[in-house]
């Protein structure tokens, strides 16, 4: 960990959080209508959603319940975990959004980023069990207590939401936690 505060922590998560905010309101206030720019799964024009998604919010409840955790897991990686915090951030968002691209209901405009905070949700539970260290360890602890219920949300139970993007989410947080775990220039 380096000397790092949790403002200078929140720095990336903040960044994406400013974006989603600010796509948001042009969106409201000029009557944009952005959420063409989803992720529709294997089509040409869907991969531009592979970096616009996470940007796009259908409402502004969808808005602040990716907000708040992404903030909040986004700064815990960053802080404990800050030499490997932007492999983590670029694989949950980009692998995140290549793999709904991929394999999601092709009927559907995949939007939000909840699949980024799932990718880090998950990423934070395993990654202290597979590196095996005490701190990782409580840390792993902490956020199974508070976001051990997202594995509920990688099951399909409302056609409005993107549980594919959980899914894929979860599966990239797993794969991180796993390859970075046992990665030897961590130990």
């Amino acid at each position: 960990m380096a000397d790092r505060g949790w403002i200078s922590s929140s720095a990336t998560p903040f960044r994406i959080v400013f974006f989603m905010w600010l796509v948001f309101t042009l969106e409201y206030v000029y009557g944009w209508h952005i959420s063409p720019f989803g992720i529709v799964p294997r089509t040409l024009v869907g991969t531009i959603g592979i970096f616009t998604s996470p940007l796009i919010h259908g409402s502004l409840s969808h808005l602040i319940s990716n907000t708040i955790p992404l903030l909040f897991l986004g700064s815990v990686i960053v802080f404990f975990y800050d030499r490997i915090g932007s492999v983590i951030f670029f694989r949950a968002y980009f692998w995140t959004n290549t793999l709904v691209w991929c394999f999601a209901r092709p009927e559907s405009n995949h939007i939000g980023a909840s699949g980024i905070v799932y990718s880090l949700a998950t990423f934070l539970i395993f990654f202290g069990f597979f590196k095996r260290d005490f701190r990782s360890l409580i840390i792993s602890i902490c956020i199974l207590a508070l976001y051990g219920g997202v594995f509920f949300g990688i099951l399909p139970n409302d056609p409005r939401v993107s549980w594919e993007s959980h899914l894929a989410g979860a599966l990239v947080g797993f794969v991180t936690a796993l390859h970075l775990g046992k990665s030897k220039k961590l130990k």
